[in-house]
Protein backbone atom coordinates (compact mmCIF):
# COMPACT_ATOMS: atom_id res chain seq x y z
CA UNK A 1 0.00 0.00 0.00
CA UNK A 2 1.06 3.61 -0.74
CA UNK A 3 0.65 6.77 1.02
CA UNK A 4 -1.85 8.19 -1.07
CA UNK A 5 -4.38 5.10 -0.07
CA UNK A 6 -4.46 6.54 3.07
CA UNK A 7 -4.44 10.10 2.56
CA UNK A 8 -7.01 12.85 3.04
CA UNK A 9 -6.26 15.99 1.32
CA UNK A 10 -6.95 19.60 1.26
CA UNK A 11 -7.18 21.21 -1.78
CA UNK A 12 -6.01 25.22 -2.24
CA UNK A 13 -6.25 27.07 -5.58
CA UNK A 14 -3.59 29.65 -4.43
CA UNK A 15 -4.00 32.65 -6.90
CA UNK A 16 -7.66 32.82 -5.02
CA UNK A 17 -6.99 31.98 -1.80
CA UNK A 18 -3.44 34.65 -1.84
CA UNK A 19 -5.33 37.16 -3.21
CA UNK A 20 -3.48 37.32 -6.30
CA UNK A 21 -4.02 40.07 -9.28
CA UNK A 22 -6.83 38.26 -11.69
CA UNK A 23 -4.02 39.10 -14.59
CA UNK A 24 -0.04 38.57 -14.55
CA UNK A 25 1.80 41.10 -15.93
CA UNK A 26 5.05 39.73 -15.61
CA UNK A 27 6.25 42.12 -13.53
CA UNK A 28 8.24 41.00 -10.39
CA UNK A 29 7.32 38.38 -8.07
CA UNK A 30 5.36 39.14 -5.09
CA UNK A 31 5.94 36.25 -2.50
CA UNK A 32 2.02 35.67 -1.88
CA UNK A 33 3.00 31.68 -1.55
CA UNK A 34 4.62 32.42 1.71
CA UNK A 35 1.29 33.45 3.68
CA UNK A 36 -0.01 30.33 3.29
CA UNK A 37 2.89 29.01 5.38
CA UNK A 38 -0.04 29.23 8.51
CA UNK A 39 -2.46 26.96 6.38
CA UNK A 40 0.13 24.17 6.77
CA UNK A 41 -0.67 23.53 10.85
CA UNK A 42 -4.24 24.29 10.22
CA UNK A 43 -4.39 21.10 7.45
CA UNK A 44 -2.43 19.26 9.94
CA UNK A 45 -4.92 20.02 12.58
CA UNK A 46 -7.81 19.12 11.08
CA UNK A 47 -6.54 15.78 10.11
CA UNK A 48 -5.57 16.33 6.35
CA UNK A 49 -2.10 14.10 5.44
CA UNK A 50 -1.92 15.99 2.03
CA UNK A 51 -2.06 18.93 -0.05
CA UNK A 52 -3.46 19.39 -3.78
CA UNK A 53 -2.14 22.63 -4.71
CA UNK A 54 -2.43 24.26 -8.25
CA UNK A 55 -2.41 25.90 -10.95
CA UNK A 56 0.92 27.05 -9.86
CA UNK A 57 3.34 27.91 -12.60
CA UNK A 58 4.02 31.34 -14.65
CA UNK A 59 0.36 31.58 -16.49
CA UNK A 60 -1.39 34.84 -17.73
CA UNK A 61 -4.49 34.53 -15.89
CA UNK A 62 -6.58 31.96 -14.08
CA UNK A 63 -3.35 29.61 -14.04
CA UNK A 64 -4.57 26.88 -16.81
CA UNK A 65 -2.51 29.10 -19.66
CA UNK A 66 0.49 28.15 -18.69
CA UNK A 67 4.00 30.70 -19.96
CA UNK A 68 6.23 28.67 -18.45
CA UNK A 69 5.75 24.81 -16.38
CA UNK A 70 9.07 25.40 -14.84
CA UNK A 71 8.50 28.97 -13.09
CA UNK A 72 6.07 29.62 -10.18
CA UNK A 73 4.11 32.69 -11.30
CA UNK A 74 5.38 35.69 -10.58
CA UNK A 75 1.97 36.54 -8.32
CA UNK A 76 3.20 33.79 -6.27
CA UNK A 77 6.71 33.92 -5.35
CA UNK A 78 10.15 32.42 -6.63
CA UNK A 79 10.89 28.52 -7.15
CA UNK A 80 12.49 29.19 -3.76
CA UNK A 81 9.25 29.80 -1.94
CA UNK A 82 7.74 26.75 -3.65
CA UNK A 83 10.96 24.73 -2.63
CA UNK A 84 10.78 26.00 1.08
CA UNK A 85 6.82 25.79 1.13
CA UNK A 86 7.01 22.25 -0.12
CA UNK A 87 9.66 21.45 2.05
CA UNK A 88 7.64 22.73 5.05
CA UNK A 89 4.45 20.39 4.24
CA UNK A 90 6.77 17.74 4.42
CA UNK A 91 8.48 18.36 7.89
CA UNK A 92 5.12 18.28 9.21
CA UNK A 93 4.21 14.99 6.94
CA UNK A 94 2.32 16.61 4.45
CA UNK A 95 2.30 15.35 0.91
CA UNK A 96 2.41 17.57 -1.80
CA UNK A 97 0.65 17.33 -5.43
CA UNK A 98 1.10 19.66 -8.13
CA UNK A 99 -1.68 20.81 -10.62
CA UNK A 100 -0.31 19.47 -14.19
CA UNK A 101 -1.94 21.39 -17.39
CA UNK A 102 -0.51 19.25 -19.93
CA UNK A 103 -3.70 19.54 -22.53
CA UNK A 104 -2.92 22.44 -23.34
CA UNK A 105 -0.28 25.69 -23.22
CA UNK A 106 -1.13 29.50 -22.97
CA UNK A 107 -0.55 32.10 -25.79
CA UNK A 108 2.79 32.88 -24.43
CA UNK A 109 4.18 29.61 -24.05
CA UNK A 110 7.52 29.43 -25.52
CA UNK A 111 6.54 27.31 -28.77
CA UNK A 112 3.46 29.50 -29.94
CA UNK A 113 5.41 32.49 -29.30
CA UNK A 114 7.80 30.94 -31.72
CA UNK A 115 5.00 30.13 -34.24
CA UNK A 116 3.64 33.72 -33.85
CA UNK A 117 7.15 34.94 -35.18
CA UNK A 118 8.26 32.11 -37.96
CA UNK A 119 4.91 30.93 -39.02
CA UNK A 120 5.18 28.09 -41.26
CA UNK A 121 8.56 27.74 -40.69
CA UNK A 122 8.62 27.34 -36.62
CA UNK A 123 10.64 24.01 -35.51
CA UNK A 124 7.43 23.97 -32.83
CA UNK A 125 4.78 24.10 -35.72
CA UNK A 126 3.90 20.25 -34.66
CA UNK A 127 3.82 20.74 -31.21
CA UNK A 128 -0.27 22.21 -31.37
CA UNK A 129 -2.60 20.15 -32.79
CA UNK A 130 -4.03 21.72 -36.49
CA UNK A 131 -2.16 25.09 -36.77
CA UNK A 132 -3.47 26.03 -39.94
CA UNK A 133 -2.41 29.56 -41.99
CA UNK A 134 -5.42 29.46 -44.42
CA UNK A 135 -7.48 30.72 -41.33
CA UNK A 136 -7.50 33.42 -38.41
CA UNK A 137 -9.02 34.04 -34.95
CA UNK A 138 -9.96 36.73 -33.02
CA UNK A 139 -6.22 37.54 -32.17
CA UNK A 140 -5.30 38.28 -35.63
CA UNK A 141 -2.76 35.83 -35.94
CA UNK A 142 -3.13 35.05 -39.20
CA UNK A 143 -3.44 31.25 -38.50
CA UNK A 144 -6.22 29.30 -36.66
CA UNK A 145 -5.47 26.23 -34.49
CA UNK A 146 -7.59 23.54 -32.28
CA UNK A 147 -8.53 25.30 -28.59
CA UNK A 148 -9.50 23.50 -25.33
CA UNK A 149 -13.19 23.97 -24.62
CA UNK A 150 -13.69 27.09 -27.19
CA UNK A 151 -11.66 29.51 -25.64
CA UNK A 152 -8.31 30.26 -28.11
CA UNK A 153 -6.22 31.51 -25.29
CA UNK A 154 -6.02 27.85 -24.30
CA UNK A 155 -4.11 26.55 -27.04
CA UNK A 156 -4.01 22.27 -27.40
CA UNK A 157 -1.22 20.27 -27.27
CA UNK A 158 0.13 17.39 -29.81
CA UNK A 159 0.23 15.01 -26.83
CA UNK A 160 1.19 12.24 -30.27
CA UNK A 161 4.01 14.37 -30.69
CA UNK A 162 7.28 12.51 -29.22
CA UNK A 163 9.08 16.33 -28.86
CA UNK A 164 6.01 17.21 -26.69
CA UNK A 165 5.88 13.78 -24.72
CA UNK A 166 9.68 14.26 -23.78
CA UNK A 167 9.48 17.85 -22.70
CA UNK A 168 6.53 17.77 -20.59
CA UNK A 169 8.37 14.42 -18.80
CA UNK A 170 11.21 16.41 -18.13
CA UNK A 171 9.25 18.60 -16.74
CA UNK A 172 8.26 16.36 -14.14
CA UNK A 173 11.48 15.10 -13.32
CA UNK A 174 12.34 19.17 -13.01
CA UNK A 175 9.29 19.57 -10.53
CA UNK A 176 10.81 15.94 -8.46
CA UNK A 177 14.52 17.38 -8.51
CA UNK A 178 13.16 21.05 -7.92
CA UNK A 179 10.55 20.88 -5.55
CA UNK A 180 10.35 17.30 -4.30
CA UNK A 181 6.91 17.09 -5.20
CA UNK A 182 5.08 13.87 -4.58
CA UNK A 183 2.52 13.66 -7.40
CA UNK A 184 0.43 15.32 -10.16
CA UNK A 185 -3.48 16.26 -10.65
CA UNK A 186 -3.95 16.13 -14.28
CA UNK A 187 -6.15 18.56 -15.73
CA UNK A 188 -8.68 17.86 -18.26
CA UNK A 189 -7.79 14.21 -18.57
CA UNK A 190 -10.58 12.71 -19.69
CA UNK A 191 -9.44 14.40 -23.21
CA UNK A 192 -5.60 13.65 -22.47
CA UNK A 193 -4.16 11.00 -25.16
CA UNK A 194 -3.64 7.62 -23.81
CA UNK A 195 -0.10 7.09 -25.01
CA UNK A 196 0.91 10.07 -23.45
CA UNK A 197 -1.13 9.37 -19.98
CA UNK A 198 1.31 5.85 -20.09
CA UNK A 199 4.57 8.09 -20.99
CA UNK A 200 3.69 10.39 -17.98
CA UNK A 201 3.35 6.77 -15.77
CA UNK A 202 6.72 5.13 -17.06
CA UNK A 203 8.22 8.54 -16.06
CA UNK A 204 6.25 8.72 -12.42
CA UNK A 205 7.68 5.33 -11.64
CA UNK A 206 10.85 6.46 -12.93
CA UNK A 207 11.56 9.96 -10.79
CA UNK A 208 9.57 8.78 -7.05
CA UNK A 209 8.68 5.97 -5.20
CA UNK A 210 4.59 5.82 -4.80
CA UNK A 211 4.89 9.11 -7.34
CA UNK A 212 0.82 9.55 -7.65
CA UNK A 213 -0.77 10.57 -10.54
CA UNK A 214 -4.80 11.83 -10.76
CA UNK A 215 -6.23 13.23 -13.08
CA UNK A 216 -9.40 15.04 -13.92
CA UNK A 217 -12.07 13.11 -15.46
CA UNK A 218 -15.76 13.74 -15.70
CA UNK A 219 -17.88 11.00 -17.13
CA UNK A 220 -17.39 7.88 -18.14
CA UNK A 221 -15.76 4.19 -16.83
CA UNK A 222 -13.25 5.25 -14.67
CA UNK A 223 -11.36 2.27 -14.91
CA UNK A 224 -10.65 3.45 -18.21
CA UNK A 225 -7.97 5.82 -16.89
CA UNK A 226 -7.00 4.04 -13.41
CA UNK A 227 -5.02 0.83 -14.14
CA UNK A 228 -1.72 0.21 -14.56
CA UNK A 229 -0.40 1.42 -17.38
CA UNK A 230 -2.30 4.97 -17.04
CA UNK A 231 -3.54 6.64 -14.24
CA UNK A 232 -3.55 5.58 -9.96
CA UNK A 233 -6.85 7.66 -9.88
CA UNK A 234 -9.33 10.06 -11.36
CA UNK A 235 -11.70 12.61 -9.81
CA UNK A 236 -15.05 10.77 -8.78
CA UNK A 237 -17.47 13.16 -9.79
CA UNK A 238 -20.06 10.38 -9.81
CA UNK A 239 -19.78 10.48 -6.21
CA UNK A 240 -19.86 14.00 -5.73
CA UNK A 241 -23.37 14.24 -7.67
CA UNK A 242 -24.66 11.65 -5.96
CA UNK A 243 -23.59 12.67 -2.35
CA UNK A 244 -25.22 16.58 -2.49
CA UNK A 245 -28.77 15.36 -4.61
CA UNK A 246 -29.11 12.39 -2.46
CA UNK A 247 -29.52 14.47 0.62
CA UNK A 248 -31.56 17.36 -0.77
CA UNK A 249 -33.65 14.80 -2.51
CA UNK A 250 -33.91 13.00 0.81
CA UNK A 251 -32.61 9.92 -1.24
CA UNK A 252 -30.14 7.63 -0.35
CA UNK A 253 -30.67 5.18 -2.99
CA UNK A 254 -29.00 7.49 -5.26
CA UNK A 255 -26.20 7.50 -3.38
CA UNK A 256 -25.94 3.90 -2.93
CA UNK A 257 -26.89 2.90 -6.51
CA UNK A 258 -24.05 4.97 -7.42
CA UNK A 259 -21.71 3.05 -4.91
CA UNK A 260 -22.23 0.08 -6.36
CA UNK A 261 -21.71 1.31 -9.83
CA UNK A 262 -18.65 2.46 -9.55
CA UNK A 263 -17.79 -0.58 -7.38
CA UNK A 264 -18.90 -2.43 -10.75
CA UNK A 265 -15.43 -0.27 -12.49
CA UNK A 266 -13.32 -2.59 -9.96
CA UNK A 267 -11.52 -1.78 -7.17
CA UNK A 268 -10.52 1.67 -7.80
CA UNK A 269 -9.22 4.28 -5.48
CA UNK A 270 -10.88 7.35 -6.13
CA UNK A 271 -10.85 10.82 -5.51
CA UNK A 272 -13.46 11.69 -3.20
CA UNK A 273 -14.76 15.46 -3.41
CA UNK A 274 -18.03 17.58 -2.09
CA UNK A 275 -16.47 20.90 -3.81
CA UNK A 276 -13.61 22.29 -5.61
CA UNK A 277 -12.26 25.13 -7.48
CA UNK A 278 -14.97 24.63 -10.16
CA UNK A 279 -18.12 23.58 -8.75
CA UNK A 280 -20.38 25.41 -5.95
CA UNK A 281 -19.29 24.88 -2.45
CA UNK A 282 -21.02 22.25 -1.01
CA UNK A 283 -22.47 24.42 1.96
CA UNK A 284 -24.30 26.46 -0.78
CA UNK A 285 -25.74 23.49 -2.53
CA UNK A 286 -27.08 21.76 0.39
CA UNK A 287 -30.89 23.03 0.63
CA UNK A 288 -30.62 21.88 4.24
CA UNK A 289 -27.78 23.22 5.94
CA UNK A 290 -27.91 20.48 8.83
CA UNK A 291 -27.09 17.80 5.85
CA UNK A 292 -23.17 18.69 6.23
CA UNK A 293 -23.02 16.44 8.28
CA UNK A 294 -24.29 13.02 7.28
CA UNK A 295 -22.82 14.63 3.74
CA UNK A 296 -18.84 14.82 5.41
CA UNK A 297 -19.38 11.03 7.51
CA UNK A 298 -20.02 9.73 4.16
CA UNK A 299 -17.14 11.36 2.02
CA UNK A 300 -15.11 10.06 5.20
CA UNK A 301 -15.97 6.67 4.97
CA UNK A 302 -17.11 5.55 1.47
CA UNK A 303 -14.42 3.39 -0.48
CA UNK A 304 -11.93 6.51 -1.79
CA UNK A 305 -9.65 8.91 -0.90
CA UNK A 306 -11.56 12.18 0.81
CA UNK A 307 -10.77 15.50 0.16
CA UNK A 308 -11.96 19.02 1.54
CA UNK A 309 -11.86 22.66 -0.78
CA UNK A 310 -10.32 24.69 1.26
CA UNK A 311 -12.50 26.98 3.31
CA UNK A 312 -15.47 24.31 3.31
CA UNK A 313 -14.74 22.86 6.88
CA UNK A 314 -15.29 26.59 7.74
CA UNK A 315 -18.84 26.28 6.04
CA UNK A 316 -18.28 29.07 3.79
CA UNK A 317 -20.79 30.01 1.18
CA UNK A 318 -19.81 29.83 -2.87
CA UNK A 319 -22.07 30.18 -5.77
CA UNK A 320 -21.24 29.60 -9.76
CA UNK A 321 -21.15 32.02 -11.68
CA UNK A 322 -22.06 32.82 -15.62
CA UNK A 323 -19.21 34.08 -16.38
CA UNK A 324 -16.91 34.07 -13.33
CA UNK A 325 -15.37 31.32 -10.70
CA UNK A 326 -14.14 33.97 -8.75
CA UNK A 327 -16.55 33.22 -5.67
CA UNK A 328 -15.64 29.39 -5.69
CA UNK A 329 -11.96 30.97 -5.16
CA UNK A 330 -11.86 33.25 -2.54
CA UNK A 331 -8.89 35.07 -0.89
CA UNK A 332 -9.01 34.13 3.09
CA UNK A 333 -7.31 35.70 5.88
CA UNK A 334 -6.63 32.24 8.61
CA UNK A 335 -6.72 34.54 11.34
CA UNK A 336 -10.31 34.82 10.74
CA UNK A 337 -11.11 31.27 11.26
CA UNK A 338 -8.16 31.13 14.26
CA UNK A 339 -10.46 29.27 16.74
CA UNK A 340 -12.26 27.59 14.12
CA UNK A 341 -11.88 23.83 15.58
CA UNK A 342 -12.82 25.12 19.07
CA UNK A 343 -16.01 27.27 17.72
CA UNK A 344 -17.18 25.96 14.40
CA UNK A 345 -19.08 22.81 14.69
CA UNK A 346 -18.64 22.16 10.60
CA UNK A 347 -14.84 22.90 11.27
CA UNK A 348 -14.76 20.48 14.59
CA UNK A 349 -16.46 17.98 12.91
CA UNK A 350 -14.05 17.66 9.78
CA UNK A 351 -11.53 17.69 12.40
CA UNK A 352 -13.25 14.89 14.33
CA UNK A 353 -13.78 12.66 10.66
CA UNK A 354 -9.79 13.32 9.95
CA UNK A 355 -8.37 11.78 13.40
CA UNK A 356 -11.26 9.05 13.21
CA UNK A 357 -10.21 8.49 9.66
CA UNK A 358 -6.71 8.32 10.57
CA UNK A 359 -6.68 5.26 13.29
CA UNK A 360 -9.87 3.47 11.43
CA UNK A 361 -7.67 1.44 8.73
CA UNK A 362 -10.92 0.18 7.50
CA UNK A 363 -11.68 3.42 5.86
CA UNK A 364 -8.92 3.24 3.81
CA UNK A 365 -8.88 -0.57 2.99
CA UNK A 366 -11.98 -2.24 3.95
CA UNK A 367 -14.34 -3.90 2.05
CA UNK A 368 -17.84 -2.35 0.92
CA UNK A 369 -21.47 -4.15 2.08
CA UNK A 370 -25.00 -2.11 2.09
CA UNK A 371 -26.39 -3.18 5.81
CA UNK A 372 -29.47 -1.12 5.65
CA UNK A 373 -31.34 1.45 3.03
CA UNK A 374 -34.61 3.74 2.62
CA UNK A 375 -34.90 6.92 1.60
CA UNK A 376 -33.32 8.42 4.51
CA UNK A 377 -31.21 5.72 6.35
CA UNK A 378 -28.64 4.79 4.96
CA UNK A 379 -26.00 1.96 6.84
CA UNK A 380 -23.21 0.03 5.62
CA UNK A 381 -20.01 -1.62 6.73
CA UNK A 382 -15.91 -1.45 5.79
CA UNK A 383 -14.85 -4.97 6.74
CA UNK A 384 -11.22 -5.62 7.13
CA UNK A 385 -8.99 -8.26 8.84
CA UNK A 386 -11.85 -9.46 10.61
CA UNK A 387 -12.65 -5.82 12.18
CA UNK A 388 -16.28 -4.58 10.91
CA UNK A 389 -16.87 -0.84 11.35
CA UNK A 390 -20.37 0.12 10.51
CA UNK A 391 -21.60 3.34 9.07
CA UNK A 392 -24.94 5.04 10.06
CA UNK A 393 -26.40 8.18 8.03
CA UNK A 394 -29.82 9.63 8.90
CA UNK A 395 -31.13 12.62 6.08
CA UNK A 396 -34.60 13.32 8.10
CA UNK A 397 -35.50 15.64 10.77
CA UNK A 398 -36.48 12.91 13.04
CA UNK A 399 -34.10 10.00 14.38
CA UNK A 400 -34.15 6.81 13.53
CA UNK A 401 -33.12 3.20 14.30
CA UNK A 402 -31.74 0.71 12.78
CA UNK A 403 -30.51 -3.14 13.35
CA UNK A 404 -27.55 -4.17 11.74
CA UNK A 405 -25.67 -6.99 11.72
CA UNK A 406 -22.30 -6.54 12.96
CA UNK A 407 -18.68 -7.77 13.60
CA UNK A 408 -17.21 -10.40 16.01
CA UNK A 409 -16.94 -7.74 19.07
CA UNK A 410 -18.93 -7.50 22.14
CA UNK A 411 -19.13 -4.23 22.16
CA UNK A 412 -19.18 -0.92 19.58
CA UNK A 413 -18.47 3.09 20.30
CA UNK A 414 -19.66 5.50 18.47
CA UNK A 415 -17.03 7.30 17.31
CA UNK A 416 -18.42 10.97 16.88
CA UNK A 417 -20.71 10.41 20.31
CA UNK A 418 -18.86 8.19 22.42
CA UNK A 419 -22.22 5.83 22.40
CA UNK A 420 -21.76 2.66 23.33
CA UNK A 421 -24.04 -0.36 22.25
CA UNK A 422 -23.82 -4.44 23.02
CA UNK A 423 -23.74 -6.77 20.30
CA UNK A 424 -26.72 -9.00 20.78
CA UNK A 425 -27.89 -11.84 18.54
CA UNK A 426 -24.97 -10.74 15.98
CA UNK A 427 -26.60 -7.22 16.07
CA UNK A 428 -26.38 -3.96 17.24
CA UNK A 429 -29.51 -1.75 17.64
CA UNK A 430 -28.66 1.60 17.23
CA UNK A 431 -30.50 5.24 16.78
CA UNK A 432 -29.14 7.97 14.81
CA UNK A 433 -29.69 11.50 15.31
CA UNK A 434 -32.19 13.20 12.60
CA UNK A 435 -29.21 15.16 10.16
CA UNK A 436 -26.08 13.02 11.36
CA UNK A 437 -24.50 10.35 10.98
CA UNK A 438 -22.06 8.36 12.55
CA UNK A 439 -19.01 5.51 12.58
CA UNK A 440 -19.61 2.58 14.87
CA UNK A 441 -15.95 0.58 15.51
CA UNK A 442 -15.51 -2.47 17.93
CA UNK A 443 -14.69 -0.83 21.27
CA UNK A 444 -11.45 -2.80 21.56
CA UNK A 445 -10.26 -1.46 18.54
CA UNK A 446 -10.86 2.15 19.47
CA UNK A 447 -7.69 3.82 19.74
CA UNK A 448 -7.13 6.42 22.70
CA UNK A 449 -5.79 9.08 20.78
CA UNK A 450 -8.82 9.09 18.23
CA UNK A 451 -11.71 8.64 21.68
CA UNK A 452 -10.12 11.66 23.12
CA UNK A 453 -10.25 13.99 19.95
CA UNK A 454 -13.57 13.30 19.01
CA UNK A 455 -14.88 13.59 22.45
CA UNK A 456 -13.64 16.75 22.21
CA UNK A 457 -14.81 17.79 18.88
CA UNK A 458 -18.40 17.10 19.92
CA UNK A 459 -17.95 18.66 23.63
CA UNK A 460 -16.99 22.36 21.73
CA UNK A 461 -19.80 22.01 19.29
CA UNK A 462 -22.13 21.56 21.91
CA UNK A 463 -20.16 24.15 23.79
CA UNK A 464 -20.06 26.88 20.84
CA UNK A 465 -23.74 27.14 20.93
CA UNK A 466 -24.60 27.28 24.42
CA UNK A 467 -22.27 29.99 25.12
CA UNK A 468 -23.48 32.65 22.71
CA UNK A 469 -25.55 34.40 25.41
CA UNK A 470 -22.75 34.00 28.50
CA UNK A 471 -20.78 36.11 30.02
CA UNK A 472 -16.64 35.27 29.46
CA UNK A 473 -16.71 34.03 33.35
CA UNK A 474 -20.14 31.85 32.74
CA UNK A 475 -19.14 30.66 29.84
CA UNK A 476 -15.93 28.49 31.27
CA UNK A 477 -17.84 27.12 34.19
CA UNK A 478 -20.99 26.39 31.37
CA UNK A 479 -18.34 24.44 29.20
CA UNK A 480 -17.70 22.06 31.83
CA UNK A 481 -21.08 21.66 32.80
CA UNK A 482 -21.73 20.61 29.24
CA UNK A 483 -19.15 18.25 28.79
CA UNK A 484 -19.90 16.48 31.97
CA UNK A 485 -23.54 16.86 31.05
CA UNK A 486 -23.47 15.24 27.39
CA UNK A 487 -21.32 12.49 29.14
CA UNK A 488 -24.92 11.60 31.05
CA UNK A 489 -27.28 8.71 30.22
CA UNK A 490 -30.41 10.31 31.69
CA UNK A 491 -32.42 13.36 31.25
CA UNK A 492 -32.77 13.70 34.79
CA UNK A 493 -28.52 14.58 35.19
CA UNK A 494 -29.00 17.07 32.20
CA UNK A 495 -31.78 18.44 33.03
CA UNK A 496 -30.49 19.64 36.78
CA UNK A 497 -27.14 21.17 35.69
CA UNK A 498 -28.46 23.30 32.49
CA UNK A 499 -31.23 24.50 35.24
CA UNK A 500 -28.92 25.77 37.19
CA UNK A 501 -26.89 27.23 34.84
CA UNK A 502 -29.88 28.63 33.11
CA UNK A 503 -30.33 30.66 36.56
CA UNK A 504 -26.75 31.92 36.92
CA UNK A 505 -26.95 33.00 33.45
CA UNK A 506 -30.46 34.69 33.42
CA UNK A 507 -30.86 33.92 29.98
CA UNK A 508 -34.27 32.33 29.70
CA UNK A 509 -37.59 33.33 31.38
CA UNK A 510 -39.46 31.47 33.81
CA UNK A 511 -41.38 29.41 31.96
CA UNK A 512 -41.57 25.54 32.32
CA UNK A 513 -40.22 23.74 29.22
CA UNK A 514 -39.57 20.50 29.50
CA UNK A 515 -42.09 18.25 31.81
CA UNK A 516 -42.01 15.06 32.73
CA UNK A 517 -39.17 14.02 30.50
CA UNK A 518 -37.69 10.74 32.18
CA UNK A 519 -40.86 8.24 32.19
CA UNK A 520 -37.87 4.90 33.04
CA UNK A 521 -38.09 2.23 35.47
CA UNK A 522 -35.92 3.54 37.08
CA UNK A 523 -36.74 6.99 37.66
CA UNK A 524 -40.32 6.96 37.26
CA UNK A 525 -41.29 9.57 39.89
CA UNK A 526 -38.21 12.02 38.97
CA UNK A 527 -39.34 14.85 36.67
CA UNK A 528 -36.95 16.48 34.27
CA UNK A 529 -37.67 19.90 34.50
CA UNK A 530 -35.68 22.79 33.04
CA UNK A 531 -36.39 26.78 32.49
CA UNK A 532 -36.19 28.14 28.70
CA UNK A 533 -38.15 30.83 27.00
CA UNK A 534 -40.61 29.70 24.63
CA UNK A 535 -40.95 33.26 23.29
CA UNK A 536 -37.56 32.81 21.73
CA UNK A 537 -37.43 31.26 18.14
CA UNK A 538 -35.87 27.51 17.80
CA UNK A 539 -33.05 29.26 15.97
CA UNK A 540 -32.07 31.59 18.61
CA UNK A 541 -32.14 28.92 21.37
CA UNK A 542 -29.55 26.91 22.78
CA UNK A 543 -28.42 23.48 22.13
CA UNK A 544 -29.38 22.33 25.46
CA UNK A 545 -32.41 24.42 25.14
CA UNK A 546 -33.95 22.65 22.38
CA UNK A 547 -32.75 19.25 23.51
CA UNK A 548 -35.01 19.79 26.42
CA UNK A 549 -37.64 21.29 24.50
CA UNK A 550 -37.97 18.37 21.98
CA UNK A 551 -37.97 15.90 24.56
CA UNK A 552 -41.01 18.08 26.24
CA UNK A 553 -42.74 17.81 22.96
CA UNK A 554 -41.92 13.65 23.00
CA UNK A 555 -43.56 13.61 26.57
CA UNK A 556 -46.81 14.99 25.22
CA UNK A 557 -47.04 11.95 22.93
CA UNK A 558 -46.13 9.16 25.74
CA UNK A 559 -43.33 7.64 27.57
CA UNK A 560 -39.95 8.86 27.16
CA UNK A 561 -37.43 5.69 27.08
CA UNK A 562 -33.72 6.28 28.06
CA UNK A 563 -32.87 5.23 24.21
CA UNK A 564 -35.46 8.34 22.98
CA UNK A 565 -33.40 10.76 25.86
CA UNK A 566 -29.80 9.19 24.77
CA UNK A 567 -30.73 10.04 21.04
CA UNK A 568 -31.43 13.22 21.75
CA UNK A 569 -28.54 14.10 24.05
CA UNK A 570 -26.46 12.77 21.64
CA UNK A 571 -27.50 15.02 18.58
CA UNK A 572 -25.40 18.25 19.53
CA UNK A 573 -26.08 19.96 15.97
CA UNK A 574 -28.02 23.23 16.36
CA UNK A 575 -29.26 23.50 13.06
CA UNK A 576 -30.42 19.57 13.10
CA UNK A 577 -31.98 20.16 16.59
CA UNK A 578 -33.88 23.25 15.07
CA UNK A 579 -35.35 21.16 12.24
CA UNK A 580 -36.40 18.45 14.48
CA UNK A 581 -38.18 20.77 16.94
CA UNK A 582 -40.31 22.32 14.45
CA UNK A 583 -40.69 19.08 13.07
CA UNK A 584 -43.19 19.12 15.87
CA UNK A 585 -45.24 22.12 15.40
Amino acid sequence: MSWYNEAIFYHIYPLGLTGAPKTNDYSASVSRLNTLLPWIDHIKEIGCTALYIGPLFESVGHGYETTDYKKLDSRLGTNEDLKNFVAVCHEKGIKVIFDGVFNHTGRDFFAFKDIQQNREHSRYLNWYCNVNFGGNNEYNDGFSYENWGGYNLLVKLNQRNPEVQNYICDVIRFWVSEFDVDGIRLDAADVLDFDFMRALRRTAAEVKEDFWLMGEVIHGDYSRWVNGETLHSVTNYALHKALYSGHNDHNYFEIAHTVKYLQNMGNLDLYNFVDNHDVERIYTKLSNKAHFAPVHVLLYTLPGVPSIYYGSEFGIEGKKEKFSDDSLRPALNLKDYADAITTNPNTALIAALGKVRQHTPALSYGSYTELHLTNRQFAFARDLDGVRVIVTVNNDDNAAGMSLPAGNCAEYVGTLTGQKVSVEGGRINVTVAANSGEIWVPADTMTEDTQIKVENAAEVQATSDTETSASAETSETKKAEIKEAVTKETAQDLAAQETAAAKEESACANETCAKDADKTDETSDTAAKTVADLSKAPEDMTVAELQLCILAKMATNGPVTDQMKKTVYDNIWHDSLVNWFKSFR
